[in-house]
């Protein structure tokens, strides 16, 4: 199952050749495996052109979308191919996001993994739950710590417009969302994962235009649970699966299904969306 799950992310682009993986370690696989009830969802139904909107009738919308399986969003960290089937105690491989880790652990940030990089990435990893706590910096452990991070004052650098009225903020640049009113955060921060290279998610402003809370796809015959579209087929919604991968989505704004779940009881038709930055790696 773990290696049928795995998908091909390679983790030694723009690196220094020195740093670059291994051949048999250029794959990212869950670094647990997820049983065979409930495989891991890589990629997500994201509805890539605007869908045909209707008015859900009350009967329809009272239906509320099905629960994520136990685990569903675990803190299951992805790490090389090579060090998932060893169970390695503590990785020798550069992570994607070796260089933002180290400084957030206030290492020395030379993008390289090293011994003492892997100690003290092991035991924030410990200290959070995340697991495998091998020492890898994956996409796990860096959107942990951005969600740290913002917990406090998501708009810190003050990069989403405050405005009298709700504004939904996308911030690609750390991954995460929340809703504000004034300078009053009425929803989040939360995780996200939004648009690949290719399909980066549109920057600017946008508004909700049309709630669907048990939308289907229509291009990829898959759920989009709590689906709140605010630029042609871009939406919020929710993903059952992991939203913490080194791929991104196909534009959609994805999240976890209780996120995506509070966030349709805050936001409502007509309210603004606000994207800015750049997805990491996309």
């Amino acid at each position: 199952m773990l290696l049928t799950a795995a998908t091909a992310l390679s983790v030694g682009a723009g690196l220094p050749a020195a740093a670059a993986p291994n051949p048999a370690d250029a794959e990212l696989v869950p670094g647990l495996p997820p049983g065979p009830s409930r495989p891991w969802q890589i990629d997500t139904p994201d509805q890539m052109l605007a869908p045909r909107v209707y008015a859900p009738s009350a009967a329809e919308d009272a239906v509320e979308p099905r629960g994520a399986a136990p685990g569903t969003y675990d803190l299951v960290e992805y790490v090389p191919l090579g060090d998932a089937v060893k169970k390695v105690t503590c990785s020798k491989r550069t992570g994607p996001y070796q260089r933002a880790v180290e400084r957030w652990l206030k290492l020395r940030a030379d993008g390289r993994q090293s011994a003492a990089d892997c100690r003290a990435i092991r035991a924030f990893q410990a200290g959070h739950g995340i697991k495998p706590a091998i020492g890898f910096a994956g996409p796990v452990t860096w959107a942990t710590m951005q969600l740290i991070g913002a917990r406090k004052n998501p708009n810190a650098a003050g990069k989403c417009p405050v405005r009298s009225y709700r504004v939904a903020c996308v911030d690609l640049n750390r991954e995460l969302t929340w809703v504000q009113k004034g300078k009053k955060v009425v929803f989040g921060p939360v995780p996200m994962r939004s648009g690949r290279a290719g399909h980066r998610t549109r920057a600017g402003w946008h508004t909700i235009y049309w709630r669907h809370k048990n939308h289907w796809s229509t291009l990829y015959n898959s759920p989009m649970p709590y689906a709140q579209f605010f630029d042609g087929g871009e939406a919020f919604h929710a993903v059952y699966g992991t939203i913490y991968t080194t791929v991104g989505s196909w534009g959609c704004v994805n999240l976890r299904l209780g996120d995506a779940r509070k966030l349709w009881s805050v936001l409502k038709k007509g309210d603004r969306v606000y994207v800015w930055g750049r997805r990491p790696g996309a």
